[in-house]
């Protein structure tokens, strides 16, 4: 249809395009700027999240190290002195070098020209954990065949991966307690805390459970009520000599056998398996330990 509008020119036309390329620019601005809002709002919302969850953590923590003050030989003063084997009380089925061991003759006897199966361990080392999975029903069934006694050595190198609980010294606590009160139970309980490991950087399970999981394996209950008990002493430092304390009954025994553990072994670390004082690494393979066990019998 003829129309009678007369054609824009040129330059209006122009000044019409700047003005809706200005129009554009500003709306992308606009947009720009809301998102930048947004994403600086979400990121303050995070970072508050997160120093709420680090505050809870740390609180957490907080809280346990005070539930659990009187647990660890020193009390997490710094600077301990570890004290020796020989000034502390022992288990009585445990040996000079901190361990204990087991054979065929029982909890705390070692057999006539056995083959000497070294185990050292952490409660909440997370290979530890599957080193028991993996091995626990053929080192029973090592010490029933016998030629071979098995050195247990729970030591504490973890406590400061339970978010304050020291849970590494309260389970070898309890370990030494059943190894000194209720030998017969020893195996059993130490698979038990395994089976039930907590996970790395928690605090671990507390102390009812630990009792619940001891009497559960045959743990006579006025043994398992004494986990907790505390004796008081003495303990040095690198600038004092003799600083009074409280702890758990085997506490300075669980010291003194993890810094003999760091002298004995080239590296302090877990699990560590030795067969005949010789390192064996290959006992993440189902079978190989106690095969490796059989050939050095003969």
């Amino acid at each position: 249809m003829p129309t009678n509008d007369p054609r824009p020119t040129k330059a209006v036309r122009r000044d019409e395009a700047r003005l809706k390329a200005a129009q554009m620019r500003k709306e992308q601005e606009r947009k720009a700027k809301r998102n930048r809002i947004l994403a600086i709002s979400g990121l303050a919302v995070a970072v508050l999240a997160l120093v709420a969850v680090a505050f809870t953590i740390v609180n957490q923590n907080k809280a346990n190290e005070a539930a659990n003050s009187d647990v660890v030989y020193g009390q997490d003063a710094e600077n301990v002195v570890a004290p020796l084997l020989a000034d502390v009380t022992s288990p009585a089925t445990a040996n000079d070098k901190g361990g204990i061991p087991v054979s065929g003759d029982g909890v705390g006897k070692v057999g006539d020209g056995d083959v000497d199966l070294t185990i050292y361990f952490d409660y909440m080392c997370p290979y530890c954990g599957e080193f028991d999975a993996t091995n626990a029903a053929d080192l029973d069934a090592m010490i029933e065949e016998g030629g071979v006694t098995i050195t247990y050595h729970p030591i504490s190198i973890l406590d400061r991966m339970s978010a304050g609980s020291s849970y590494s010294t309260r389970t070898a606590n309890a370990t030494a307690i059943v190894a000194d009160q209720a030998p017969e139970q020893f195996t059993a309980f130490v698979t038990a805390l395994y089976e039930d490991q907590p996970a790395e950087g928690t605090s671990g399970r507390t102390d009812a459970e630990i009792k619940k999981i001891a009497t559960d394996v045959g743990v006579p209950a006025e043994v398992a009520d004494t986990f907790t008990d505390t004796v008081d002493g003495t303990f040095a430092t690198d600038t004092e000599d003799s600083v009074a304390g409280t702890w758990r009954t085997f506490a300075p025994w669980v010291a003194a056998a993890t810094n003999q553990a760091g002298l004995d072994l080239p590296k302090l670390s877990t699990p560590a398996v030795l067969i005949n004082g010789t390192d064996f690494s290959g006992w993440q393979t189902p079978g190989a330990l106690k095969a490796a066990v059989e050939a050095a019998k003969s």
